[in-house]
């Protein structure tokens, strides 16, 4: 554990988070691994001194050892004002540590679209950070790039098989498998192939997404072995032919490839916190567009390793946590045994109805209006038959006043709440947290449940989600995705669960809908069949699966200085 002393010697809270992880001592990571958690350095492979990848081999010789205790960090609506729920796990697990609690905490890998579009980057903040913060923002150990690859390496395979005489009879106007890259980019959402002549290929339409979003994404972190992870990705539809019969990825012959090309990747990515505490960070879905949670191959290693391991879904529990359980843990057999609600006073705030450059001045009345999102997301918890723990992320002009109002509503909604302060103080910051956590891990048994069955119609899975989660009056399907479901479930595919893609902002896919929106009709455009994933995507409203950039991205605050030393990277 990180000495006190050690920890003091950091720049001040408020420093930039590239200045502070920069500063804070890392510990080589064999070493290190060996002593926490028992991994022999063999079983380990190095990528430079501070990060490895944990082998296959090794996690598969863990297998009849006793599981720890899961804990799933979720959160209230994203804001402008941050919530901190990458923070909040990183500053539990470091709390965990501290008391005396073996912990390990997963994380997903941060897209390069955000890190230089809008949100920035993904490896928590002040002082509850995992290191190196510069190599997992940037690239990491190329985990991003084996899946881009392997994707459009499918896509290659199938323009190919066209061109080339197309055996399969593939009609051109029937392919469903598009392109992508990691990157923010509106200019490649809709494209044209092909142009040039016949030496270029078949001319037709195709488009990007982005990589987070794409099927082998979701693949890679559902998969529980490689021979699983061959299966899925043959199992992927890419197509149908004249006859409207469906083409997979195994039918072109790209499924052997494509699994050698994410064979080092899926070996899950270990690295440390600045308190030197390790943490599993592995695959990268977003819960807005997929199902946001980190891999499973990651997630089931840590369980065998430490006595508990806490864990985030990506985005509000709306998104997040519903994915989280009605997916992953449908998809693994993962169960939390807590779930941690990250809640920010700013936040509650701007729920409230106060801007931005006014979150400072203290405001009892807006925290108190702004809380029925709180409320709602408590609510939707225990609809899973889970009691969660509210973790009110501390900002250091709040006050006592306005932290009382989320203690009273806590209590007239029957849930702990503990005040943590783990960006200005790590580990000790977030004790009150870690003992909660503890004691609620002791004392209670989370008796899981899903939302809706697997054999319900896929627009009743929809709809469910809708009105209970959501709190939607209707859902409207449009007359696209009206046919593409009632084609699915004829198609045998209906037992499948239901990945909503929407807007994180609100309750609704109307983003401007703020509070605890309810009432909404929800809007669903288009669906998507990830076969090989396992799951129905339904997007709604206006949600993009390639996002463009803001008017001024992140990448313009990003450089390098004369010593080469990175600055920028938040």
């Amino acid at each position: 554990m990180l000495k006190d002393n050690r920890l003091k010697n950091l720049p001040a809270p408020g420093a930039p988070d590239i200045e502070i992880a920069r500063a804070a001592p890392m510990l080589p990571i064999l070493p290190l691994a060996a002593e926490r958690i028992g991994i022999p350095p063999e079983a380990l492979v190095p990528y430079g001194h501070f990060k490895a990848k944990l082998s296959l081999e090794h996690i598969h010789s863990l297998r009849d050892r006793p599981s720890g205790k899961l804990v799933l960090v979720t959160a209230v609506t994203p804001t402008a004002a941050g919530e901190g729920k990458t923070t909040t796990s990183v500053g539990l697990s470091d709390g965990l540590n501290r008391i005396g609690t073996k912990s390990i905490v997963c994380l997903r890998e941060p897209s390069l679209g955000p890190c230089f579009g809008m949100k920035g980057g993904a490896a928590g903040g002040g002082r509850a950070q995992v290191l190196p913060m510069e190599d997992i923002n940037l690239h990491f150990n190329g985990d991003f790039h084996a899946i881009t690859s392997a994707h459009n390496l499918l896509s290659a395979m199938l323009d190919n098989h066209i061109h080339w005489g197309n055996e399969l009879k593939i009609d051109p106007r029937r392919i469903s498998w598009r392109r992508v890259v990691d990157m923010n980019d509106r200019a490649l959402r809709n494209i044209v192939i092909g142009l040039g002549g016949p030496v270029q290929g078949v001319p037709r339409e195709n488009g990007f997404d982005i990589t987070v979003a794409s099927e082998i994404m979701a693949i890679f972190c559902l998969a529980n072995d490689l021979a699983d992870l061959q299966k899925r990705l043959g199992d992927i539809i890419v197509a149908q032919t004249y006859d409207k019969e469906l083409v997979t990825a195994r039918d072109l012959g790209a499924d052997g490839a494509m699994a050698v090309l994410l064979n080092d990747a899926l070996a899950p990515n270990l690295v440390q916190t600045i308190e030197n505490n390790l943490s599993f960070i592995h695959g990268g879905p977003f819960a807005n567009i997929a199902h946001g949670c980190n891999s499973v191959m990651a997630t089931k290693a840590a369980l065998l390793l430490s006595e508990v391991v806490v864990t985030e879904a990506g985005f509000g529990a709306d998104l997040g946590a519903e994915k989280f359980i009605d997916i992953k843990c449908r998809k693994s057999g993962l169960r939390p045994d807590a779930v941690v609600l990250v809640c920010t006073i700013r936040a509650m705030k701007m729920q409230g109805g106060v801007a931005k450059e006014d979150l400072s001045q203290p405001d009892p009345q807006a925290v108190e209006k702004g809380c029925v999102n709180l409320v709602r997301h408590i609510e939707n918890m225990k609809k899973f038959g889970i009691t969660p723990i509210v973790a009110l992320n501390h900002f250091i002009k709040d006050t006592d006043e306005e932290y009382a109002v989320i203690q009273k509503i806590c209590a007239e909604q029957g849930v702990n709440v503990a005040l943590s302060k783990h960006w200005e103080k790590g580990g000790e910051g977030a004790d009150e947290l870690a003992r909660l956590v503890n004691k609620t891990l002791d004392e209670t048994s989370a008796d899981v449940q899903f939302l809706y069955p697997d054999d319900a119609p896929l627009k009743k899975k929809i709809t469910m989600v809708a009105e209970e989660i959501y709190h939607a009056k209707d859902v409207a399907f449009s007359p696209v995705a009206s046919r593409g479901l009632a084609e699915y479930e004829s198609r045998g595919f209906g037992h499948l669960p239901v990945c909503i893609a929407k807007t994180p902002y609100s309750f609704s896919s109307d983003p401007a809908l703020s509070g605890a929106a309810a009432g909404h009709t929800l809007e669903v455009r288009e669906v998507r069949l990830c076969a090989g994933a396992g799951f129905i995507v339904a997007v709604c409203g206006n949600l993009m699966t390639m996002p463009g950039l803001p008017r001024k991205p992140s990448a313009l605050n990003v450089g390098m200085d004369e010593a080469g030393e990175i600055f920028g990277l938040a």
